[in-house]
């Protein structure tokens, strides 16, 4: 009875030290860059940090959808730039109302996810394959729509105070930005999907056991497009953030976006054979990439040197995961 009864208090710590893994690793980081220098915990170095976390935290959301499934979507960085592009070009060329721009822009993404959840669910391409196609048709589409030119819409201050305004300022008499609340209400909407909502149930069964759910009369097909449009929404919707942040449309700012929102979800423990994490852990994730680049950089870290560190905490990650699927 003892040695039962020890056995079970050692697996409960066990689960208890997983669950809070990537916020034990946040919390050393913040105290080791919060000593290293006193700047880290400035106030313009937050907002910098809440800020990069808003962008990459709505790409990396989308992921999670599509790695909890079993998949993946190495497209989120391109599609995020050709949402940039589409609102740009609703804005300026077609004289379109800011709102109406906004669907546009949306429509894009959860278009480009439902091509890529059609080839993987019905066609059975497999998802990096699939995601990859539509990764590189987004970025020459984008590229041609623009001619490689940015499009400027800083005389668009309705549309740019979506991220750069503060409806807290107004409210409260302090600074945050548009954007952290959007990714707030996004990360809050995102995570009950998955926690109270059928959709959100068979995307974690999907990911644990796609046959046993497809041999329970489950429209697994229909289930797995979803997944991969609310991917698409959540770029089209980085994309808006992005294009208001920077005032611009850029048609070429997404390359590597998507390696940042995968490491991001793989850091926030996130299981890569699917079935197990969810939205909470990702933005953990994305806290973890985004202060430890953030307080290499304030040290004076040479960038090289920033994505080798980078490169080795995310291997340590997936190695973490390998390890954890194997107790």
């Amino acid at each position: 009875m003892v040695k039962d009864f020890t056995a079970l208090k050692g697996k409960l710590h066990e689960i208890e030290f997983k669950k809070y893994f990537s916020f034990i690793v946040l919390a050393i980081l913040l105290i080791f860059f919060g000593i290293a220098n006193p700047r880290f915990f400035s106030n313009f170095n937050i907002l910098s940090i809440l800020t990069t976390v808003s962008i990459t935290g709505l790409l990396a959301i989308g992921m999670t959808y599509a790695i909890l499934s079993g998949g993946i979507d190495l497209s989120v960085g391109t599609v995020m730039a050709l949402c940039s592009t589409m609102v740009g070009y609703s804005l300026v060329t077609w004289s379109l109302p800011v709102p109406i721009a906004l669907l546009v822009a949306l429509a894009t993404g959860a278009s480009i996810g439902f091509i890529n959840g059609f080839f993987i669910a019905k066609v059975k391409v497999p998802p990096f394959i699939a995601t990859l196609g539509t990764m590189m048709i987004a970025s020459g589409v984008s590229i041609l729509i623009t001619r490689a030119r940015p499009i400027h819409l800083v005389s668009f201050e309705s549309f740019t105070a979506i991220a750069q305004g503060s409806l807290v300022r107004s409210l409260f008499g302090f600074f945050l930005p548009n954007s952290v609340l959007v990714f707030t209400a996004a990360t809050i909407v995102a995570a009950f999907i998955l926690a109270k909502t059928i959709f959100g149930r068979y995307v974690y069964s999907i990911g644990s056991n796609e046959d046993a759910v497809r041999l329970s009369g489950v429209k697994v097909d229909n289930y797995k497009i979803l997944v991969y449009m609310v991917s698409g929404l959540f770029s089209g919707l980085a994309g808006i953030m992005m294009t208001a942040r920077l005032g611009s449309a850029q048609p070429v700012m997404g390359g590597g976006y998507e390696l940042n929102a995968i490491a991001a979800v793989v850091l926030g423990g996130t299981a890569m054979r699917g079935g197990e994490g969810g939205v909470i852990r990702t933005v953990i994730g994305v806290a973890i990439m985004t202060v430890l680049l953030n307080g290499m950089r304030i040290m004076g870290i040479d960038s090289t040197w920033q994505m080798v560190v980078t490169g080795i905490v995310v291997i340590f990650a997936v190695t973490v995961d390998v390890l954890k699927k194997k107790v």
